[in-house]
């Protein structure tokens, strides 16, 4: 072991240490548990990671001092006449090897309950330790949206350039805090590179495990980072599960008709997005006035759905 922190410590240090601002172009990603995850697309994406490509733990963090076990207490498996098994809680930093034998870092494990500041502290001096280039956060979010249509993503990030293509679905909200929020708010603050994708997932399925989600942040790590991660086995249940929904769904009229006004809706926000992306001039418009334009079309539909 090697001591490094008062809230972490290093199980294998890095091979060299980097001075700040220096990058390795090694890339960081991070999906914690405990907070939204529609669908657990983000909690299945990082599983995927774990199961499929070769990781050992360099870090772990002190998780007696930051989690409370009365308010989320370990599920336990009682057999008969004896306790089997406990889930401990645990906050973990692997090193990942992807299937072109590249490197990177992955934070995973439980959202803490306490001390968030001074873990995202810590984390950011991880981020600092191995020279990350970019670190890229991962969740799932319930969206009006149907199964039947490719699952859309929410990027976001404190710098413009590192959304590419993405153009925002919403303008300004309150939402409740997360400690994946806290950790991109504090990288931008600092300047280092920092962005993360909410997969959609139809409000209908956020109850239960949507690998189609899971799928799409991968994707999108994939395109963002150039990291090859293997996703047969992911894409083929995505596939099942879409088959089983379908057989389900077909099987009550009520039901049928509720995803075919989904896909009305979801098809008429997509072209609206379309005709919004590009003046006359050709030029992008920009974030506001695109989240501006889509937020009156859904009040208008939604206005339309009391009139009729």
């Amino acid at each position: 072991m090697y001591p490094a922190g008062d809230l972490y410590t290093l199980v294998v240090p890095p091979a060299h240490e980097f001075e700040s601002g220096v990058t390795s172009g090694i890339v960081l990603v991070h999906g914690l548990t405990g907070f939204m995850d529609a669908g657990a697309g983000g909690r299945l994406a990082i599983k995927h990671i774990l199961e499929t490509l070769e990781n050992r733990p360099v870090a772990y963090f002190h998780i007696d001092g930051l989690y409370d076990y009365r308010a989320r207490r370990p599920k336990t498996l009682f057999d008969s006449d004896h306790y089997e098994s406990m889930d401990m809680p645990h906050l973990t930093l692997s090193e990942v090897t992807d299937a072109e034998g590249q490197t990177f870092l992955l934070l995973h494990g439980v959202e803490p309950d306490l001390g968030w500041q001074s873990v995202v502290r810590s984390i950011i001096e991880l981020i600092r330790t191995y020279g990350v280039r970019m670190t890229v956060g991962i969740h799932a979010i319930p969206w009006p949206a149907p199964h039947t249509r490719p699952v859309e993503i929410t990027a976001h990030s404190s710098d413009p350039e590192l959304l590419g293509i993405h153009q925002p679905w919403v303008g300004q909200v309150e939402i409740p805090g997360s400690m994946s929020g806290l950790i991109e708010l504090n990288l931008g603050q600092q300047k280092l590179p920092a962005v993360g994708y909410a997969a959609h997932v139809p409000h209908y399925l956020a109850n239960s495990e949507y690998p189609k989600a899971a799928l799409a942040l991968l994707d999108q790590i994939s395109l963002n980072t150039g990291l090859m991660i293997p996703r047969d086995d992911l894409r083929q249940a995505a596939t099942d599960m879409d088959s089983e929904i379908n057989q389900q769904i077909s099987a009550v009229d009520e039901n049928r008709e509720v995803v075919e006004s989904l896909e009305q809706q979801h098809d008429d926000v997509m072209k609206s997005r379309r005709e919004l992306t590009a003046t006359s001039e050709g030029n992008l418009v920009s974030g506001d006035e695109l989240a501006a334009a889509l937020e009156q079309y859904l009040a208008d539909l939604d206005e339309k759905g009391r009139e009729s």
